[in-house]
């Protein structure tokens, strides 16, 4: 059996977690989330380029994406940020839906499945 592998581990998940060449990555919201969408999501992005790199992956190899947006009219807004940070990299599949946060200045939470 492959060999499982886990990275940032709290009491409630592994950040990351790779199996058989594939890295998954828990849902990540922004730091700073006394923002906008467009400001939160290039801050989730910005950190997911950390995570990917530091398990030997970018976003050239990313393969899914699942994105929850607070307000599905903040749709456009977190496309723009997500089509730039992309910066012609081939886009993965994506789904994209409306949630309820736990927090609610959390607007946006984007998950990353990529190949090492």
């Amino acid at each position: 059996m492959p060999k499982i592998e886990r990275f940032e581990i709290n009491d409630r998940l592994s950040r990351i977690v790779v199996h058989n060449g594939t890295a998954y990555l828990s849902g990540l919201t922004a730091d700073d989330k006394n923002t906008d969408t467009s400001n939160q999501t290039k801050q989730i992005l910005k950190n997911a380029d950390a995570l990917l790199r530091s398990v030997g992956a970018d976003r050239s190899k990313l393969l899914f994406a699942q994105i929850w947006l607070r307000d599905v009219k903040d749709f456009d807004a977190m496309n723009k940020a997500w089509i730039k940070w992309l910066d012609g990299a081939e886009p993965p599949a994506r789904a994209t839906v409306g949630a309820n946060f736990a927090l609610h200045e959390i607007l946006v939470e984007i998950q990353l499945t990529a190949a090492i």
